[in-house]
């Protein structure tokens, strides 16, 4: 034996061994996500699946938007390097979308901060953490219910939700004089949380009138809004889907919008989305670029680029971008179109011709909704929510008869 094999210590067995991972608990499943692993493993050829919120074509798939094809196709031809862009992205695609969002005649630009992030999910997670470590203390407030994982992102970045009504689901609209009443008992300097469009889960968007009296509750107690714009066009158009925040963004010194390609462009699988921080003065601008810039370092440092490419080529061509507003016109057609046939087939669902988007929320009970999965192998999230656009129109009519079977 030689010299070095003597010295070699015996390791500890696997049971005397005390792991790093040992005070690790077991976390829950994510609902949503279970929900499509157990559609995928139904083999029933008549499963129909109004859970995963994803934009359907009447055939019932997911596709490449054409404007989004031709993109990628000259980018590939046109792209020659794969060299880093940076913390903040594609700078040219942040730029282009600022029209997208706040208008031609936005003149704020000073004051305008912000980078691209992947997906919605991490302009949230990015607004959050800038809170965070502005004001720990802040509480976020939210309309009851909310996107799941807004509730999960604010806790993990260690702040505190507070819950306020929101949606009448009875009645199924929103309350909105419970939630003026709830807003003007908070304290100055907690931040609100809004949907820009397209409410997800409920579908029920403030009118514009609604938007001018949240301004104005905001603007008095001093409180900061951050707008979560996931769904633009698909509501009722891409300038009208916005009106609300654009008076929102006039109204008031500092504001964040947290955006997402995802279903607009169809890009879910690239993360593509941006964060656009408005503040006081251009020397505060300043500050809250290099926190934004500081915290993507530490969770992603470079955001991928692709989808971002995509969606500034289009923005960058006239025809690409009226291919693309033509395309997705069309998508905000299709959804309202279920939403009428629906309406038209039952009265049970005459509430949703008053909502927006590709969510709404049935009053079914988990006992409901599980006997649709069983009996008929319709999935939908335990809150009753539905994706609309998950509909085909060779699905409306079962669905609708299955749902009449249970209420």
């Amino acid at each position: 034996m030689t010299a070095y094999a003597e010295n070699i210590t015996e390791r500890p067995s696997h049971s005397e061994k005390k792991s790093v991972f040992s005070n690790l608990k077991s976390q829950p499943a994510d609902a949503l996500l279970e929900l499509i692993a157990l559609c995928r493993e139904d083999t029933r050829e008549n499963k129909i699946d109004v859970g995963v919120g994803v934009f359907c074509d009447d055939q019932g798939h997911t596709p490449v938007m054409r404007a989004v094809k031709a993109a990628e196709i000259q980018l590939i031809h046109e792209q020659n390097t794969k060299s880093y862009l940076g913390s903040a992205g594609d700078i040219e695609f942040f730029r282009r979308l600022i029209p997208v969002v706040f208008g031609n005649d936005f003149k704020d630009h000073e004051r305008l901060s912000g980078l691209q992030t992947p997906g919605g999910t991490g302009a949230l997670r990015l607004a959050f953490d800038l809170i965070h470590a502005g004001n720990p203390n802040a509480d976020i407030h939210y309309g009851n219910p909310t996107w799941v994982n807004h509730l999960q992102i604010i806790a993990n970045t260690g702040l505190n939700s507070i819950n306020h009504p929101f949606y009448n689901r009875e009645k199924r609209q929103i309350d909105f004089d419970a939630v003026l009443d709830d807003l003007k008992q908070v304290k100055r300097g907690d931040v609100i949380l809004l949907h820009g469009c397209c409410h997800n889960p409920t579908g029920c968007d403030f009118t514009f009138d609604q938007w001018k009296a949240l301004s104005e509750v905001i603007g008095q107690k001093g409180l900061l809004p951050v707008i979560d714009l996931a769904y633009q066009g698909l509501g009722d158009g891409l300038e009208e889907d916005v009106a609300g925040l654009r008076w929102l963004s006039q109204q008031v010194d500092e504001m964040i919008v947290t955006y997402s390609c995802d279903k607009n462009f169809g890009l879910y699988r690239e993360r593509t989305g941006a964060i656009f921080v408005l503040s006081q003065n251009a020397e505060s601008r300043k500050i809250v670029q290099s926190n934004l810039i500081a915290s993507t370092r530490t969770h992603w440092s470079m955001p991928p680029d692709h989808g971002a490419a995509a969606v500034r080529i289009i923005l960058e061509n006239e025809a690409l971008y009226d291919s693309w507003q033509t395309e997705l016109n069309a998508m905000q057609q299709r959804i309202s179109g279920n939403r009428q046939s629906l309406a038209k087939a039952d009265s049970y669902f005459a509430p949703l011709l008053q909502q927006k988007g590709m969510f709404s929320i049935l009053p079914l009970s988990p006992e409901q909704i599980k006997n649709l999965r069983i009996e008929n192998a319709i999935y939908m999230a335990p809150s009753g929510r539905i994706n609309v656009a998950g509909l085909t129109p060779t699905t409306i009519d079962p669905f609708v008869k299955a749902i009449q079977k249970v209420i």
